[in-house]
């Protein structure tokens, strides 16, 4: 049984429809594919930083109650150190944990700046201890830290390269913010006593 002239032009038509769709289909996928990687990527960074946000947080207590048998009078900074501290676990959002975070680390060096003029503290073990983990702490995070912004740079430089562009609108996928320090953080602390 031969086909007739229109129906081999019909069947070229679905069988050129279906490859059509099928090139369009790959061409969606595959993008909404790399944004999605590249997403989790960020989620997995943040994750790391978090990691180490909380790790420091936890042993904030340890650290000011050691500083406090030597440097009672400096009952406000420990009251701000706390508040932070709370900021920090109370935060549900990546911006309002930078925020704290870089609160946190702001305190952190009026606090170090401060056991400098306490000799007898800098020779007292326990808080030679807590001040090495805490700098292995402020390590892995500056190196979190690094890791997150590379993973928001290559993302948000992907949702803004043509063609992915087109799709990233569609899909949902916006810009990520990047853990930047603020200027204030970036200056030394001055403590006067």
């Amino acid at each position: 049984m031969a086909l007739s002239r229109g129906a081999i032009i019909g069947l070229g038509l679905v069988i050129v429809v279906v490859f059509l769709l099928i090139v369009v289909g790959i061409g969606i996928i595959a993008p909404y594919n790399r944004l999605t990687r590249l997403d989790v990527g960020v989620d997995k960074s943040w994750a790391e930083v978090n990691n180490q946000l909380q790790r420091r947080n936890d042993m904030i207590p340890n650290l000011v109650e050691t500083v406090k048998g030597y440097a009672a009078h400096e009952r406000e900074l420990f009251e701000h150190i706390a508040d932070a501290r709370a900021k920090l676990a109370g935060a549900t959002s990546i911006p309002d944990k930078i925020n704290a975070s870089n609160e946190m680390s702001g305190l952190l060096s009026r606090l170090l700046v401060i056991v400098e003029n306490y000799p007898q503290l800098k020779a007292n073990e326990n808080f030679m201890r807590l001040q090495d983990e805490l700098a292995g702490t402020e390590n892995r995070l500056a190196v979190a830290r690094n890791r997150y912004n590379e993973a928001v740079g290559i993302y948000n430089t992907q949702i803004r390269v043509f063609p992915t562009n087109l799709f990233a609108g569609i899909f949902g996928f916006g810009q990520r913010g990047f853990f930047e320090v603020p200027e204030a953080a970036k200056q030394v602390p001055v403590v006067k006593f």
